[in-house]
């Protein structure tokens, strides 16, 4: 039996596409997606969908 996973709560999706918009020049997407427990994937997709 597949179960779909609960989305990311908006205030988490909010919270790791700032931090990553002001993220220092040379720290990588994925080492935060780490840091947060995200795939780098979900991070990039956030992050196209505010653009």
């Amino acid at each position: 039996m597949n179960t779909v996973p609960k989305p990311y709560p908006q205030e988490l999706r909010d919270d790791v596409v700032r931090v990553v918009c002001n993220r220092e020049p040379g720290q990588a997407i994925k080492q935060i997606a780490t840091d947060f427990g995200i795939a780098e994937s979900c991070v990039r997709n956030w992050i196209r969908q505010t653009d």
